[in-house]
């Protein structure tokens, strides 16, 4: 049915902004469409909050910047660096960018997911609070999440970081399943899912800068001694402090790569599904033969990249994890003295 009916749709739009399409679908926006039938939008609007240094706050919803792009002395800006963000224009036609704390795609996104894996773990959780002691081991959904759980924790976390792992198993459980979940619900074309969360360089950066913190608030005695005066000869680190200085450089370069790792194979992913998806469009044009077998051909490479990137979607999140307890593995190290040695031998 796909490869009779696809093209013949496909021919009715003839003009076909590709690259409007697949950046559309990754960056940010102040509101959500949802579909599209009989040439209408179904969108849901998204309130806008924005304060001006010269008129203070302001509220208003989506829908008042369909009709010229602007309101209020606000505008979505196309150009710049602030591409596709509100800008204020003063009276004296200067263009300001304002504080903008509207809840955006991308924002509603991360509030679905976050209420889906509560319920999600609260019901697992039901599952371990009304068990007997004659109950078996649990089977379906509640076994599935007990095996991931069980195989980060064991495989994972006490691994990287040795006997203080109980104390970090919380926060880095937390980040797989909220990057695994937000990873899935970005695959499915369907609301609530949709957004491009873990596609946001944004969301990333500040799940590598929860790692930061932890990794540098928390680490020991042992982990600064390695940075500011490692265990070197004396020429590498006085006068000229040469290692230290890539010792630091370390710390930052460490939550950049959780950052563009993250974004960077999340992005590629969607925009290769849809420029499959364009390329249906793309050839409708050009004959029903050439059509019809270049619509076989994407939707074969869809369904392949689909479910392609449901193993990426795990692998990332997994990857973000391990690194993660790897780091703050490494900001734990525990001296050991020759006494200390003997002693354990």
């Amino acid at each position: 049915m796909l490869l009779a009916f696809v093209p013949a749709m496909a021919q009715e739009d003839s003009e076909l902004d590709v690259q409007e399409i697949i950046f559309g679908h990754l960056k940010d926006s102040y509101e959500w469409h949802v579909f599209s039938t009989n040439n209408r939008d179904f969108i849901i609007h998204l309130p806008v909050m924005l304060y001006s240094r010269t008129t203070g706050w302001h509220f208003f919803m989506s829908d008042k910047l369909e009709e010229d792009g602007s309101y209020d002395g606000f505008h979505i800006t196309h150009e710049g660096p602030f591409a596709g963000k509100l800008i204020e224009t003063l009276p004296d036609g200067t263009e300001v960018k304002p504080l903008d704390l509207s809840l955006t795609k991308v924002a509603l996104g991360i509030i679905f997911n976050c209420i889906l894996l509560c319920v999600i773990i609260m019901c697992t959780s039901r599952w371990y609070r009304n068990r007997k002691e004659t109950d078996a081991a649990p089977r379906g959904f509640v076994g599935l999440i007990e095996y991931v759980v069980a195989m980060i924790v064991d495989d994972v976390i006490k691994p990287s970081i040795g006997k203080d792992y109980r104390r970090y198993a919380p926060l880095l459980l937390t980040i797989f399943f909220f990057i695994l979940l937000s990873n899935i619900m970005g695959l499915i074309p369907i609301f609530p899912a949709g957004a491009n969360v873990t596609g946001n360089i944004a969301v990333t950066l500040f799940l590598a800068l929860i790692t930061f913190f932890t990794v540098n608030v928390f680490g020991n005695r042992e982990y600064w001694k390695e940075i500011l005066w490692p265990d070197v000869p004396i020429f590498l680190k006085a006068p000229v402090p040469l290692l230290p200085l890539i010792e630091l450089v370390g710390i930052f370069t460490k939550p950049f790569a959780l950052t563009v790792r993250l974004f960077a194979n999340i992005t590629a992913g969607h925009c290769i599904i849809l420029a499959l998806t364009c390329v249906i469009y793309i050839t409708a044009n050009m004959g029903p033969v050439i059509g019809a077998s270049m619509t076989g051909i994407s939707i074969f490479f869809m369904v392949f990249m689909n479910c392609l990137e449901l193993l990426v979607a795990f692998i990332q999140a997994y990857v973000f994890t391990m690194l993660s307890a790897v780091f703050i593995g490494l900001s734990r190290p525990e001296h050991h003295n020759e006494n200390q040695k003997v002693t354990n031998k």
